[in-house]
């Protein structure tokens, strides 16, 4: 068993960031890991930035990550991937969805969208997994399963196997939407498997 794994799910508010950590949080529980999450969603309604951590291993005694200590950034939406880089070590594993979600000071033409985000964050040498999220959730049938397609891809990363993630989201997830997001799992976990 790993000591201490740690994973930084980021995005704005409306995008599953919280049902994708809890996804994560529930399985590493099931494959036998202590595991602990936090969340910060201040103005999510209103598509502000969302953020969870999530850290696991033998025994874990804080959610929080420190900066440069995040081993996987998974970011839900291209610009929050470049917010929080300070976390990451030259390990760390970035798996960022394409979806560009326009704040509103670019909505309203005050700023331009920060071009070339992806080559900046490959950039620093790290591994880098961009995920059309948005576009494999569609084709699975529903495109609010983006967020379960990056766990998919996210997956491959972590030491359970894949029935363990099924498992949960038989648990988690109603069962009205369950064959879609299993769809959406399967579609992201082949992106890094």
């Amino acid at each position: 068993m790993a000591a201490t794994g740690n994973i930084l799910f980021s995005g704005v508010g409306g995008q599953g960031i919280l049902l994708a950590s809890e996804v994560t949080a529930y399985a590493l529980l099931a494959a036998g890991y202590d595991a602990k999450k936090s969340e910060v969603h201040g103005m999510a309604q209103r598509g502000g930035s969302v953020t969870a951590q999530l850290r696991y291993g033998d025994k874990v005694y804080s959610p929080l990550i420190e900066p440069g200590k995040a081993d996987i950034l998974i970011s839900f939406e291209m610009m929050e991937a470049a917010r929080y880089l300070p976390y990451l070590h030259q390990e760390s594993k970035v798996i960022v969805n394409t979806q560009q979600i326009k704040p509103p000071s670019v909505a309203m033409g005050q700023v331009p969208y920060p071009a070339n985000v992806l080559d900046a964050v490959s950039s620093l040498g790290i591994q880098v997994v961009s995920v059309d999220a948005f576009d494999i959730a569609r084709d699975a049938g529903e495109v609010k399963a983006a967020n379960i397609v990056m766990v998919g891809a996210m997956s491959a990363f972590l030491p359970m196997g894949v029935e363990v993630y099924e498992n949960i989201i038989n648990t988690r997830i109603p069962e009205r939407f369950r064959e879609v997001n299993m769809k959406a799992f399967a579609a992201g976990r082949k992106i890094t498997a």
